[in-house]
């Protein structure tokens, strides 16, 4: 790792290498040498309130990568030697040294599975397991809506993956009827990398089984999810990657991708991710980026669910829209938020009869006004002490909780 390019730092016992909050962070580590303890002011897993790393390990990549604030504080335990690597020298790294890369993508695949299950069992959502027999129920939803193309996808993607399932009599009967009749076949899924699709056509399909990620060379593509109705998570465009959790987990598809007009996309597999790794460096500096960013809003979407008092949550998710845009915060800084206050509360979860008496406490703040039915902060700083006093009310909470309990 010793490289003239990349900067070594040397920390004594004790002290601070990074500090939780702090902006602009530019650079990550990795340790030549010694032990460096992780630790969160307000854990969000209750599993790892801290952890220590030894040497070949690395911290500080989501922060630096999504070009976010600091999420955790790094001490030093005894004398350290690290590698310090910016941002814009991360595509070098990883071309001297591609299992850097590789690790770090296998690292995030596995905080990115924490995350969902603690988000997942913090909200009580009512969400279907992952299971390709609910491929059945996406078809029948699709001849519905009278999408026959969808629909013809899902039941013989739930016949390829569930031969013997409880729908498959109904799932043949189907096809026939839509004309599509089922073949072991090798047209559902293209070959190749190169794949060109035309317009409205479905990549993948919820619930189904993956093995590649894609990256749009031309064209659009729309990732839905159907929950009760079909839902528009995001429209990605050329240049975007999506699919990639599919070799980097084993879990079935949590969303459907459909192309939005014809596209053009390089299909990538388990097989060949590592080669491409090393051969083209940008593309795990652009998967890192964007799980790097995938992790950050899950890690805060876990900070908000933390917070005990409705009224601080909904604070904190106005101040989650400023993280996200990268919005400098000010003194005395007005921002327009282009939602109102039903859209805050369903981004919350809290329902119009739980929340109306909260959008109220929320409007009596003098900094906080609705104009034209648009939420208006007209300080962002006051916003953000706001949140910092209610996140360390629920901490305070949490810690009288648990003493009780010791």
């Amino acid at each position: 790792m010793a490289d003239t390019q990349f900067k070594v730092e040397n920390y004594l016992a004790n002290s601070f290498i990074v500090v939780e909050g702090k902006k602009n962070a530019n650079n990550f580590y990795i340790i030549l040498k010694g032990k460096v303890k992780l630790t969160k002011e307000n854990p969000v897993l209750s599993t790892e309130p801290y952890s220590i790393l030894g040497p070949g390990d690395f911290f500080g990549v989501v922060s630096c990568m999504s070009a976010h604030s600091r999420i955790e504080s790094a001490v030093a335990l005894e004398n350290v030697s690290l590698v310090s690597v910016e941002r814009e020298k991360f595509g070098l790294l990883i071309q001297r040294n591609p299992a850097v890369a590789m690790k770090i993508i296998r690292f995030f695949s596995r905080k990115l599975r924490e995350f969902d299950h603690a988000i997942t069992s913090l909200t009580f959502k009512n969400v279907a397991e992952e299971n390709p027999e609910h491929l059945f129920n996406t078809g029948e939803y699709y001849i519905k809506k009278k999408a026959v193309n969808h629909a013809a996808y899902a039941y013989q993607k739930y016949l390829h993956y569930c031969p013997d399932g409880p729908n498959r009599d109904a799932a043949l009967e189907r096809l026939k009827t839509l004309k599509a009749p089922y073949t072991v076949s090798q047209n559902l899924q293209q070959t190749g990398m190169n794949r060109h699709y035309r317009d409205d056509t479905m990549i993948f399909c919820e619930y189904e089984p993956g093995e590649e990620l894609f990256i749009i060379q031309s064209g659009k593509v729309k990732i839905t999810k159907i929950a009760g109705e079909e839902v528009l998570l995001a429209v990605l465009k050329q240049g975007d990657i999506f699919g990639e959790m599919a070799i980097l987990d084993n879990r079935p598809r949590s969303a459907s991708a459909i192309t939005f007009g014809d596209a053009d996309l390089l299909a990538i597999n388990k097989s060949n991710f590592e080669s491409m790794v090393k051969a083209q460096p940008q593309l795990a500096t652009r998967l890192i980026q964007l799980l790097s960013e995938r992790i950050w809003t899950a890690y805060r979407q876990l900070e908000n669910l933390l917070i005990r008092d409705p009224l601080g949550r909904i604070y904190d998710m106005l101040l989650i829209q400023i993280e996200k845009q990268k919005i400098k915060i000010e003194s005395k800084q007005l921002h327009n938020f282009e939602f109102g206050t039903k859209e805050l509360l369903n981004m919350v979860g809290i329902s119009l009869e739980k929340g109306d008496i909260k959008v109220v406490e929320l409007l009596e703040d003098k900094h906080i006004i609705l104009e034209e039915g648009k939420l208006i902060c007209t300080d962002l700083q006051e916003l953000e002490k706001t949140v910092l006093y209610y996140r360390k009310k629920s901490a305070m909470e949490r810690k009288r909780e648990a003493s009780k309990d010791s």
